[in-house]
């Protein structure tokens, strides 16, 4: 195992498990995807940033135990309960995030939100 994840887990190594099931569903739907592991993040990208995986601080009534907050980005905003948070940093381009907390959470829904990221990533010019 790459010894950057086990860092980046340190605090909360209950969330790899987690975190592995959603890079497999990543790589085995999009191609030519690089992740980078931060301090704060991990980022998965094709030619820019498209998905984050991190401990965002997120609202404590929406939080359990064990979770991991995926954050992508599209050019208009995603209406679902299931986005914890959605800003618009730039004009048409909004920034959803995304609280997991069981591996079924990571789910066709989430995964096609981050195909359209990728998608959407790869025509920013």
């Amino acid at each position: 195992m790459n010894q950057d994840l086990l860092c980046f887990f340190e605090k909360k190594p209950e969330a790899l498990a987690l975190y592995e099931v959603f890079e497999k569903k990543v790589l085995s739907e999009i191609e030519n995807v690089h992740i980078k592991v931060q301090k704060t993040q991990i980022s998965f990208a094709n030619r820019y940033n498209f998905a984050f995986v991190s401990f965002l601080p997120v609202r404590k009534e929406n939080r359990q135990k064990v979770y991991i907050v995926i954050t992508f980005g599209l050019g208009y905003r995603v209406e679902s309960p299931r986005i914890d948070g959605a800003t618009e940093p730039y004009p048409n381009r909004w920034t959803h995030h995304v609280l997991i907390s069981s591996e079924e959470e990571i789910d066709d829904e989430l995964i096609g939100w981050v195909k359209l990221s990728s998608d959407f990533s790869a025509r920013k010019r």
